[in-house]
């Protein structure tokens, strides 16, 4: 599973007109899931990026995580973004081989957020498969790019970029 992280001042999620997530202070997150991924990969995840230390502390480094902060003082929105998984190494046009299927990404889209509501309580989302407008004010800026690759050969893998 991929997730884009920004640190943000705030964002929200427009869908129709209608607002469907908002936060101020906290991380905005796009999260895909890639052919071969299940829920030991969007557990992976989540659990990188709520502990992911992108916050600064008093000094003024960034040692403190959403976790630390806690959700009076940081929120998440999630927003599912099947684009991250293209592949755009030939060509003028992205193929989204590598993505998963829309009911596979769905479905660990839906267990992603249900772990994250469980162990952050300020969590907001778009909506899967909508045309969303995101609005952010990126607070940095600051953005990592967090991959969980799907298991291989019984190891789990993990590149961070």
């Amino acid at each position: 599973m991929i997730g884009l992280l920004q640190r943000v001042s705030q964002a929200s999620v427009v869908v129709d007109g209608e607002v469907t997530g908002e936060i101020g202070r906290g991380l905005l997150v796009f999260v895909c899931a890639e052919r071969g991924d299940g829920e030991r990969e969007a557990e992976q995840l989540l659990a990188k990026l709520l502990g992911y230390r992108v916050f600064p502390d008093d000094a003024g480094r960034m040692n403190r995580s959403l976790r630390d902060l806690g959700p009076v003082d940081a929120g998440l929105l999630l927003v599912p973004q099947f684009t991250l998984a293209a592949d755009t190494r030939t060509g003028t046009r992205p193929s989204f081989t590598p993505a998963a299927t829309p009911e596979l990404g769905r479905r660990l889209f839906d267990a992603f957020v249900a772990k994250a509501k469980a162990a952050h309580a300020q969590v907001e989302t778009g909506i899967f498969g909508a045309d969303m407008k995101v609005h952010l004010v990126n607070d940095g800026p600051v953005t990592f790019w967090l991959r969980m690759a799907p298991q291989e050969s019984g190891r789990p893998h993990e590149a961070a970029q």
